[in-house]
């Protein structure tokens, strides 16, 4: 098995593991200030009446069940690679609103130009080609569509940073095994937090892949940043 398939196939059967425990995990690890992230990823999606709005790497869909709750006329598509993620979303009330698909995300099964908006949570700091996965966003989004991009970020070189680092390293995985049983789980998603792209490196990719008007607002004392650019 090639490396990054095998990195795919170990995210694949992660996400499937903590599924059940994954939207309470994740309030619990943000103390609830993700809610508000999402709404502000949403706000710079500026989604049209009636607009055709892709969220990949949906998980359990908080985004498009958000989006949906902000704007009830917006046509929402989840896509997401983890099967049971999607299954737990599935039990939500109004999940009948989202079309529900399972795909890659550097493999979008939709044709050139598609959707008003994509937005993504949480996706591309586990993807095994970042500009892959943009290159597709990029391919089936309208020209003028906003493509917006939540991610965490690397902790910043200030007096929190050892703070956080120790509730990265040790108290989420704690956490993770003490209330799921799943502590390598926790492990490997705070690991790809710390070892993930700077802020300006991924908006340097956005560019590169030829979006537009590229920009990020940093949350949580820069440990989280949404992107966002424009398709030209």
């Amino acid at each position: 098995m090639k490396k990054n398939q095998a990195k795919i196939e170990y995210i694949r059967g992660m996400f499937g593991r903590i599924s059940s425990e994954y939207d309470f995990m994740n309030r619990l690890m943000t103390l609830g200030m993700d809610i508000s992230w999402r709404r502000f990823l949403i706000s710079m999606a500026h989604m049209p009446e009636n607009a055709r709005v892709l969220d990949v790497g949906t998980g359990t869909g908080d985004i498009a069940f958000e989006a949906l709750r902000l704007d009830p006329t917006i046509r929402m598509t989840g896509v997401d690679f983890t099967y049971e993620m999607m299954e737990v979303g599935r039990k939500r009330p109004d999940s009948e609103k989202i079309g529900w698909c399972r795909a890659d995300a550097m493999e979008l099964p939709f044709a050139d130009k598609t959707f008003d908006a994509v937005v993504s949570g949480f996706l591309v700091r586990n993807v095994s080609d970042v500009r892959a996965t943009f290159r597709e966003q990029m391919r089936v989004i309208k020209s003028g569509g906003s493509v917006v991009c939540l991610d965490t970020s690397p902790a910043p070189h200030n007096i929190l940073r050892p703070v956080y680092l120790f509730y990265l390293r040790i108290v989420i995985p704690l956490l993770g095994r003490l209330l799921t049983g799943n502590g390598d789980a926790y492990r490997y998603l705070t690991a790809s937090t710390i070892n993930f792209l700077a802020p300006e490196v991924l908006a340097d990719i956005m560019r590169d892949t030829g979006f537009e008007d590229v920009t990020f607002k940093r949350f949580m004392f820069g440990n989280i940043a949404v992107h966002w650019g424009v398709r030209p």
